[in-house]
């Protein structure tokens, strides 16, 4: 069976309704791109109220193709319904990341992160240190808001192009978000994809590991030529350190919490119970090393941590979490389904997804086409998560019918979607980058070297096949047999 004829079969619309015709199914996609840059651009607006403007369009367009508005209503449910799991792990998050804070196991791992700091290695410091700061809170624009606005000014003390600096921090920055189990995309892509969050981290070693050992190297060949052009800085950074060591007892035992988190991944707990349990030994240690009362640890799991040092960047940095924190990104992430969930309960969905497969004639030009949906969703819907949901559900039904693994899937999308989010300058993880580092997207660019690697990455595994694990231990289903003999 042909990858097209399958992913047909598996999404042909209801008999009540026609199908669609690709003009007819671009509409909804053009009405959320055009309400998405009127919003965005125009007003400083979110995503959500333009994905609910899509999803009714999308609608009225399903309607217009004969279906009812009940099977369009059971469309958005099954859309939503695939997120619950993501949904249930965000607000596990948010108390996790909310007791980390209060109890000082975020501000112990940022401490030492940025003690790390040397002028001779600073590009490669920069790299390292927003890649700890990433990983502990979650949050590439968190990283950047805070820490990288005060590497940005100690770059600019040595002399170095600041397109380089901005480069290093976003490469850090976005590893720490694409490999953390506290990340919202992170969690997104698999649960679109149909894996398992810690096998998709797992799987994405292979492309994000070597994608990050080539950018250091990179950082490091580049600081041979800029260090020693200037004079260091540090007063920011010292700053910092100071605040978190007066406002916390930072004993080493605070490390036990991701410590704990890490032994129970590599010994396969699953998410949940990992995430809480991780969450519940810092409320602990919290309780021991922060005076905390049980009451502030339940307060700091729902509402979040809001610090109050006085020192404005401390405070960025140290003010998230929480049950209740988490709750824009849920939002966010149904009103998405419910456009994907219509979309394909309509069969638009396939209509758009026909018209690309149609150039994936084996595992390589899949993996290529997968990667450039999501690269161009980055770019006519200039938001991350579009650039997740939409090639996630596009592409599902492929590469179950090609024999891949979902987690081939969900990697492709962070590989290529979460990554290159940061280098389209309307996309509002570009637009945000500018606003905070002061640089903009095509000045840094050329030096975001993990955000431009890893993409390519995937993609030559796709066409040599290293890497790219069967659903069944069995080899692709789809052509170009002779690239499949490296599959693992």
């Amino acid at each position: 069976m042909s990858q097209e004829k399958g992913f047909r079969e598996a999404h042909e619309p209801d008999a009540e309704g026609r199908t669609a015709r690709l003009w007819e199914a671009l509409l909804p996609v053009a009405a959320l791109i055009f309400f998405l840059a009127l919003n965005i651009k125009l007003y400083g607006g979110e995503p959500h109220i333009p994905l609910v403007v899509g999803t009714v369009v999308a609608a009225i367009v399903g309607i217009s193709l004969g279906y009812s508005w009940k099977s369009i209503e059971e469309g958005m449910v099954q859309g939503i319904v695939i997120s619950l799991k993501a949904v249930l792990i965000l607000l596990i998050i948010g108390i996790l990341i909310g007791t980390w804070i209060a109890s000082g196991v975020v501000p112990i791992m940022i401490f030492y992160g940025l003690k790390l700091l040397t002028p001779e290695i600073f590009l490669i410091a920069a790299c390292i240190i927003c890649s700890i700061v990433s990983l502990a809170t979650g949050s590439s624009w968190t990283t950047a808001g805070t820490v990288g606005v005060a590497l940005i000014g100690v770059g600019q003390g040595l002399g170095i192009h600041p397109g380089m600096v901005a480069g290093a921090i976003i490469s850090g920055a976005y590893f720490g978000d694409k490999m953390s189990p506290l990340s919202d995309t992170t969690n997104l892509a698999p649960a679109v994809a149909g894996s398992e969050l810690f096998d998709h981290i797992r799987h994405m070693l292979y492309t994000t590991g070597p994608g990050l050992l080539i950018a250091l190297v990179l950082y490091a060949l580049l600081g041979f030529k800029v260090v020693g052009k200037g004079e260091v800085s540090s007063e920011e950074i010292t700053i910092i350190l100071q605040t978190i060591e007066s406002g916390f007892n930072l004993n080493p035992l605070l490390l036990l919490p991701p410590l704990l988190v890490i032994v129970m991944v590599i010994f396969r707990i699953p998410a949940l119970p990992a995430l809480l349990g991780g969450a519940a030994l810092g409320g602990v240690l919290g309780m021991i090393f922060q005076g905390m009362s049980l009451g502030d640890v339940f307060s700091v799991a729902k509402d979040g941590y809001a610090a109050t040092t006085g020192v404005s960047d401390v405070d960025r940095l140290l003010s998230r979490g929480g049950m209740v924190g988490m709750m824009n990104t849920i939002a966010l992430i149904l009103c998405a389904m419910s456009f994907g969930g219509v979309m394909e309960k309509t069969g638009m969905l396939m209509a758009l997804a026909n018209a690309i497969l149609k150039m994936a004639k084996s595992t390589g030009s899949l993996v290529a086409s997968t990667a450039a949906t999501c690269v161009s969703m980055n770019i006519i819907a200039p938001d991350q998560y579009l650039s997740i949901v939409v090639p996630g559900r596009m592409y599902r039904d492929a590469f179950e019918k090609a024999n891949l693994h979902p987690k081939n899937l969900s990697r492709c999308l962070e590989d290529a979607g979460t990554l290159t989010s940061p280098l389209v300058a309307w996309n509002t993880c570009g637009v945000y980058m500018f606003g905070a580092l002061g640089v903009s997207p095509f000045v840094y660019l050329p030096f975001a070297f993990l955000n431009l690697i890893t993409p390519l990455i995937s993609i030559l595994y796709g066409f040599t096949g290293w890497t790219m694990a069967p659903r069944d231990g069995k080899t692709s289903n789809i052509g170009d047999r002779e690239n499949q003999s490296a599959i693992n």
